[in-house]
């Protein structure tokens, strides 16, 4: 089931950028914002299998920034400049589902696409740029989705010939030639072809579709919007009508929230506010416990989580550093790393890990599970953890360079304070559990993978958890502070 992460890796082409514009924050305060409660997949997934995947993940993230190409890289400066927002007074909520059961770690949401309404549970990642979702009758009228494992329930699929919305795109628009990761550019004239697109996996998975365009049915929340459905028209969809292996068994597809002018996120944020947050509960939380995917501002944690503050403790103000909608980046999210200190030391990491433009760099990443660094900073922060935590005995362990046998001791030493500082001092102080994670009863391992060098650290989504994490795009600006997430 872990593999499902490696048919996301293919949709991270980096091709599009995300419309600028919008209000600033405080002009936007009483606005109703659109939340989609999120819930963590796969509490009891193996870990092996999920540093696997975000290795595959990563790998492929490398190879794509790396190819960016000039004519792609021109192409989203000029949708960052060219595009404007219109936002809306009204916003929207969509429910969402639980994944655990599917066996990976990635968060999911709800969406229904189509008219009339189609409804799909899809991987909330924010390294596509495509939203996508198993499909039958586009192309291949005899593709068939097979059901999730262990399922009696029939597969979800899409059916475009039953939604009076969808609209295929053209193969010879610019669209598809420039934007859709993965296109096919042979283009037949007699009758017009539909852009398709064909995935090649590393694990010898699959897929293939065609893209179109359909309107995705939300739900109204806040202000005058309860019990109320509205349409967010030309929502860019990927069908896929053929597939193979078994990466497709978790999900019905991928809900794109990069950083891309064709995605889910840059479309619907420009309607509202211009930004869309999100806060991951505990990747170990109960399935019950559900968080928030939002677009529109969050405000503070009230608006977050539906109207309820999550604690009687007062709101603290969140921390903010610029967002690098950078085209050599696209479709992730780039930010600039000052330091990382561990027990308040300051870690000696080559300037140049962190730069962009050096081929280093810093993305986050709710696609990958654990966070992976660049060897120099894998062995700065990994020698100074350890250092730290010499004195509880060692065990081994795949695939984790240190995991501690923490019932040893009767009283094992504190987990030493890791913090990033981000450029504009903002410092992400993370729980000890997000990077000192429970690997097995009894057994702590320090959550961290190397990455290559040159090469780009990944942010993921275990070091991400318990905070909220806002996305204004109209303004460039990642905000966030620590939350408990939870409903």
């Amino acid at each position: 089931m872990a593999r499902v992460g490696l048919l996301l890796l293919a949709l991270c082409a980096a091709l599009a950028a995300v419309a600028a514009g919008g209000a600033h924050r405080h002009q936007r305060k009483n606005r109703p914002s659109a939340r989609l409660r999120l819930l963590p997949a796969a509490p009891g997934a193996s870990l092996p299998d999920r540093a696997r995947a975000d290795r595959h993940r990563h790998a492929y993230i490398s190879s794509r920034l790396a190819s960016t190409s000039p004519h792609h890289a021109h192409g989203r400066r000029a949708a960052e400049t060219s595009t404007s927002t219109s936002p809306e007074s009204s916003a929207f909520a969509m429910p969402l589902t639980s994944g655990a059961y599917t066996g990976t770690g990635q968060y999911f949401v709800r969406l229904r696409v189509g008219t009339p309404a189609q409804p799909f549970v899809l991987v909330a990642d924010t390294g596509s740029d495509l939203t996508w979702v198993k499909c039958r009758g586009a192309s291949s009228p005899s593709s068939q989705a097979p059901a999730p494992a262990g399922s009696s329930s029939p597969p979800r699929v899409f059916r475009p010939a039953d939604s009076r919305s969808w609209s295929p795109i053209p193969c010879s628009s610019d669209t598809c030639k420039s934007y859709v990761p993965f296109s096919l550019a042979n283009c037949s004239t007699t009758p017009p072809a539909p852009c398709s697109y064909d995935y090649r996996y590393k694990d010898d998975s699959s897929a293939r579709g065609v893209v179109g365009t359909d309107a995705a049915t939300v739900a109204l929340s806040g202000g005058n919007g309860a019990d109320k459905k509205a349409k967010l028209q030309e929502v860019v969809l990927g069908c896929t009508t053929s597939y193979d292996g078994q990466s497709f068994q978790a999900s019905d597809g991928v809900l794109s929230l990069g950083n891309s002018n064709i995605s889910f996120a840059s479309r619907a944020a420009a309607r509202f506010g211009g930004r869309f947050s999100y806060c991951l509960v505990d990747h170990l939380a109960p399935r019950n416990a559900t968080s928030y995917l939002t677009f529109g501002p969050s405000d503070d944690d009230s608006s977050t989580h539906g109207g309820a503050a999550p604690s009687a403790a007062p709101a603290a103000a969140p921390s903010r550093t610029p967002l690098l909608l950078d085209a050599r980046m696209a479709p992730f999210y780039a930010v600039t790393v000052d330091t990382v200190s561990v027990a308040g030391e300051a870690l000696d990491i080559p300037s140049e890990v962190w730069d962009v433009k050096k081929n280093g760099g810093a993305i986050l990443d709710s696609g990958t599970s654990l966070t992976i660094l660049a060897t120099p900073a894998y062995n700065a922060v990994v020698a100074a953890l350890s250092k730290q935590l010499a004195g509880v005995p060692r065990v081994t362990m795949d695939p984790f360079e240190y995991c501690y046998n923490w019932t040893a001791s009767s009283t094992p030493p504190a987990v030493p304070r890791l913090e990033v500082r981000f450029a504009g001092s903002a410092r992400l102080a993370p729980p000890a559990k997000s990077y000192v994670i429970d690997a097995a009863p009894g057994v702590k391992c320090i959550g961290l993978q190397e990455g290559a060098w040159p090469g780009v650290s990944v942010i993921g989504n275990i070091l991400q958890q318990e905070h909220l994490w806002e996305f204004d795009l109209a303004n460039r600006w990642l905000m966030f502070k620590q939350s408990r997430c939870a409903h």
